[in-house]
């Protein structure tokens, strides 16, 4: 636990240890043990005090730097633009159309009935999705991720 840090986001956001111990239903003088390092910290009081200071518990524990995940690139996938999902919708097409038109999918020379290949449209497009992403993730240059 990285109890300096908790004590300096508590004083950013300029709130006293007793503030924060009533936010939190505890003693105040149960907190500043915790600041202190003498009491460890639950993973729901962790949660708790990560909500009360807008940050993640990785962050609050020292695990990482960065006190949000919306400017951690790495952590999460892209957004796609309209461009990016109107080339899914039509690879997405031009794929279900392959499948349907040549009856490549059958199940012992049986074609696939409607609910079928609805789970098959959506999984292939949860798939190209995906691809797509991580694609975009892996080859945006550094200078234009967010």
């Amino acid at each position: 636990m990285e109890k300096s840090r908790i004590r300096t986001i508590r004083r950013q956001k300029d709130l006293s240890g007793t503030k924060v111990a009533e936010m939190l239903g505890i003693s105040a003088q149960y907190y500043y043990d915790i600041e202190k390092g003498k009491r460890n910290l639950s993973a729901e009081m962790a949660t708790r005090l990560a909500e009360i200071f807008g940050v993640t518990t990785d962050y609050l524990l020292g695990r990482t730097d960065k006190p949000n995940d919306e400017s951690d690139w790495d952590s999460k996938l892209p957004e796609l633009t309209e461009k990016e999902e109107r080339d899914i919708a039509l690879k997405l097409e031009k794929i279900l159309n392959q499948l349907d038109h040549e009856n490549a999918v059958s199940f012992y020379g049986e074609p696939m009935d409607e609910e079928t290949k609805e789970a098959m449209r959506i999984s292939l497009e949860s798939s190209l999705r995906l691809a797509k992403q991580l694609a975009k993730k892996k080859f945006t240059p550094k200078k234009y991720r967010k």
